[in-house]
């Protein structure tokens, strides 16, 4: 990186004393800004610390002094010097005379943009987010000279308090070929950015600080008619946006809906939720964190909906190396929406199958054996018992009827000891689970929990596949005393009354599902074990939707998928698939039923094949 930042000429509206202070200090190269306040100390800030520079108060005569050195000082309370990109802000008391003064240093970065470049060479809107002093203007400066000199585009900077281009009429050379409009009051600036558009037909609009609800409309407005913004806004993170209603309009506004009986019940959320109200007026979010770390949203409107919807996104992670490369991660983290896991809420980690969030479990200790006298944790406290309308039973298979003798022998003994369970099952630790289940193994082969599952009316063998395909950390057993949680049809669970009778006095939970197909069976374990979002498709396996693995099932289930990945769910397109045999059209629907879309099966055989409907 070149770096440029003129310091002699900000040194020299110092006070003299003042001024031998700052050229002698061994990290004049990283001064940020010297403070001076009225009958205080001189200050010299740097990164992460601050030292005085004299043991002599400032007097008001220093402070003329240097006001005398610098060009006026607008309605913001700023002033610079000219042809550079210094920033001298003024401190005024009541009567509105200056009683102190913040010299900030100005400095040209070129390369900062590097872990960008990509994305300003796209031509798409970008928003900077940052805390103050993390670098947004010197990289909204970088920006508009790259796309004005490298990609020969018609550039125009908004600069409102000259901090860009610096003060003067003559902008600073860090713009390069960029045209700098000045505004000649803070309040009037969503109006020049207008002008701008009409009068001088720029290709990209550079604006630094959005902060009214008149300038995020006129960003919208530019943004509408085809005009390119770069642009900064208050904020850290796109969750200050969300509930910022002056400048949501940014990243598309948000609005209360009602859903509808159906739609709640298929989201699995209440029926007043929030919604984006329009497509977002800057489609890729920059959060600079760090200097040398942004967080990047490719896809602000998809970042906005997982917000709403609870759900944490998944963006990239642009860091430089030591050797000067940029690397790309993902940001996963664990913690839920509004719970930071630490100073910057996420944690780095290497993009995984969900899947494979079962290997960290085993790090934790197993609460089971060590949480004495604590309440229920673990896969026993996740679930809750709901009431069920007591319905007339129907007939019972074999199966359900030797099922009904173990239940039967089991509420004999939940009898027997009734009195001791009424007094011991508000208080039934994990010590009392392990005590019923005396030399069974209780953590899988990569040191992780394991969760006994008592399976009812579900499909054993289709159990088996998918804990073996899936490699999940899930044991099946026959006796409900030794179970974590029981899996059931949802349909045999409201005729069952003796079931949901022992399972709430043994506080095990009932999980239902509606189909025993591997779809339904699948999603109901990773609700169970708590490693995704159910509402959410993942990178399914297509191994457990195939029957015999051939590569013709294989190529079909494929085919299916690619087609609701890349048309269906972002384009909002139904999909024609090729015609194929009734055994692999029924392997499709499953998969499709996976990804909570409908598909039909038309056409006459051999020709039959299957239509894929969006949501």
């Amino acid at each position: 990186m070149q770096i440029t930042d003129d310091l002699i000429k900000l040194l020299n509206i110092l006070p003299l004393s003042i001024r031998h202070s700052v050229e002698q200090h061994p990290q004049r190269d990283a001064l940020i800004e010297v403070v001076m306040d009225l009958g205080r100390r001189p200050e010299a800030r740097f990164p992460g610390r601050a030292e005085y520079l004299s043991e002599t108060p400032v007097s008001q005569a220093d402070i003329n002094d240097c006001i005398a050195r610098v060009g006026d000082f607008g309605g913001d309370n700023r002033a610079g010097i000219e042809q550079t990109l210094h920033r001298i802000s003024a401190l005024r008391n009541r009567r509105g005379e200056i009683i102190g003064l913040t010299c900030r240093v100005g400095r040209a970065i070129f390369g900062t943009i590097g872990m960008i470049r990509d994305l300003v060479e796209s031509g798409r809107s970008i928003l900077m987010l940052g805390r103050p002093g993390v670098g947004k203007t010197t990289a909204l400066r970088e920006i508009a000279r790259v796309l004005a000199d490298e990609l020969e585009k018609r550039v125009v900077i908004i600069d409102t308090s000259n901090e860009i281009a610096g003060d003067g009429d003559v902008p600073h050379p860090a713009i390069g070929r960029a045209r700098r409009m000045q505004v000649a009051r803070p309040e009037l600036q969503h109006q020049v950015m207008i002008e701008a558009v009409e009068n001088h037909m720029p290709e990209v609009i550079v604006i630094d600080e959005i902060g009214t609800e008149l300038e995020a409309l006129a960003a919208r407005t530019i943004a509408e008619r085809g005009v390119q913004l770069v642009g900064t806004a208050h904020g850290n993170r796109l969750e200050n946006l969300v509930k910022n209603p002056t400048l949501s309009d940014l990243i598309g506004g948000i609005q209360s809906v009602t859903l509808g009986d159906e739609e709640a019940r298929r989201r699995g959320s209440q029926k007043s939720v929030l919604e984006r109200k329009a497509p977002p007026t800057f489609d890729i979010a920059v959060e600079m964190l760090e200097r040398q770390r942004w967080v990047v949203h490719e896809h602000v409107a998809e970042t906005i909906d997982s917000l709403l919807r609870g759900r944490l996104p998944n963006p990239q992670v642009r860091t430089v190396s030591e050797t000067g490369k940029v690397v790309i991660t993902h940001e996963l983290s664990s913690a839920a929406p509004g719970a930071p896991a630490g100073p910057d809420r996420p944690s780095l980690t290497p993009v995984r199958s969900p899947f494979s969030q079962f290997a960290s479990r085993g790090s934790a200790t197993d609460d089971r054996s060590t949480n004495r006298g604590r309440a229920p944790r673990g896969w026993r406290s996740a679930g809750q018992m709901r009431p069920l309308s007591s319905q007339r039973q129907p007939e019972l298979s074999s199966e359900e009827q030797q099922f009904e003798r173990l239940l039967d022998q089991s509420l004999q003994d939940f009898t027997v000891h009734e009195t001791n369970i009424s007094f011991q099952h508000e208080s039934l630790d994990g010590n009392a689970l392990e005590e019923t289940r005396e030399g069974l193994p209780r953590l899988g082969p990569n040191g992780e929990d394991l969760l006994y599952i008592y399976p009812y009316a579900v499909s054993r063998q289709q159990l088996e596949q998918i804990v073996q395909t899936l490699n999940l950390p899930v044991v099946l057993t026959k006796d409900i005393d030794n179970a974590d949680a029981v899996l059931a049809l949802r349909s045999h669970v409201k005729n069952h009354s003796k079931l949901r009778q022992i399972a709430k006095a043994r506080q095990i939970p009932i999980h239902t599902i509606k189909a025993s197909t591997i779809p339904q069976i699948a999603r109901g374990l990773r609700r169970m074990l708590d490693i995704d979002d159910p509402n959410v498709p993942d990178a399914s396996d297509l191994g457990l939707f195939s029957q015999s693995g051939s590569d013709d099932e294989i190529e079909a289930l494929e085919e299916a998928r690619l087609a609701v990945e890349q048309i269906v769910i972002p384009k909002g397109q139904p999909v024609e698939l090729l015609p194929r045999s009734a055994t692999v059209r029924k392997m499709q629907h499953e998969l499709v039923e996976h990804y909570h879309l409908k598909s039909r099966s038309f056409g006459e055989e051999p020709n039959r094949r299957l239509r894929i409907y969006p949501a």
